[in-house]
């Protein structure tokens, strides 16, 4: 039999990755592996680390391998079905909490993993959470992720704002598929095996972006906000989408990399 720390030596990954792919594997926590790494692994455990590590090395994110990701201090679960929750849209949570009335209603739109819906939720328990999402599959997740959280929000299955008709909100947030059809960096790391519809408009990155900001003045209490992230390059795209679109302070916000990575405007009052 093989024990830990040989294991994770031979596994042809970061140590880092084996040890956590192990504990996936049943082999114990990171912990049990530093503290007794002669301890012998079972025939089940080593098989079942063995195709983990496979997966890796073809590529597969660890996200899914583990099945879960941290978000804004939330551990989330994910799966293929979901976009995996990445540091940059911490930045849509931070402005839209700048930008939250006390006790108001805020629409998260293509939710996914939940992840901002849930950030959200739990950073502002007054507030009335509401999220949506096209994809069953990734709304039973984000529906899963706020059970398991015990975080209240009202999940809807959704294309854009059809399941929302009349219901008006003082937040509109949204992380739609900017990416170009075109863009090489789908075929590329982690992007190879994320759903290709969270991902990409299918067009030229911009076209979701139109539809939220030609369809949210209808969702807008005088005065509220609509926040959208965008690529690293779309900032000055965004910014005349919105204007275009009738919306007044229009900004855009650095990421933790020094990008311009969220964009958004505030629809005017009725007295402005």
């Amino acid at each position: 039999m093989t024990t830990l720390a040989e294991l994770t030596q031979h596994a042809g990954l970061p140590r880092l990755e084996a040890q956590l792919l192990l504990d996936a594997a049943g082999g114990g926590n990171r912990v049990t592996q530093l503290t007794w790494p002669e301890r012998e692994a079972s025939a089940e455990v080593s098989a079942h680390f063995a195709q983990l590590c496979a997966r890796r090395l073809a590529g597969e994110p660890m996200a899914y391998l583990l099945g879960e990701r941290e978000f804004f201090g939330l551990d989330l679960q994910v799966s293929p079905a979901v976009l995996i929750p990445r540091p940059d849209t911490e930045t849509l949570v931070e402005q839209a909490l700048l930008r939250l009335p006390a006790s108001a209603r805020v629409l998260d739109l293509g939710t996914g993993s939940g992840a901002v819906a849930l950030a959200l939720a739990h950073a502002r328990p007054d507030a009335d959470v509401w999220a949506l999402d096209v994809s069953a599959a990734a709304l039973a997740q984000a529906e899963a992720n706020g059970q398991r959280l015990g975080l209240q929000v009202t999940w809807r299955l959704s294309d854009w704002f059809a399941a929302v008709t009349g219901e008006r909100f003082a937040l509109l947030v949204s992380n739609p598929p900017y990416i170009a059809a075109d863009d090489p960096h789908l075929q590329q790391g982690d992007l190879r095996f994320e759903p290709a519809s969270a991902l990409t408009d299918f067009a030229d990155g911009l076209s979701a972006i139109r539809q939220l900001a030609a369809g949210a003045p209808a969702h807008l209490l005088p005065g509220g906000w609509l926040l959208i992230e965008h690529g690293w390059q779309q900032a000055d795209a965004v910014q005349a989408i919105l204007h275009q679109a009738g919306f007044a302070e229009v900004a855009s916000w650095q990421d933790l990399a020094g990008h311009q990575r969220v964009s958004g405007g505030r629809w005017p009052s009725a007295t402005a």
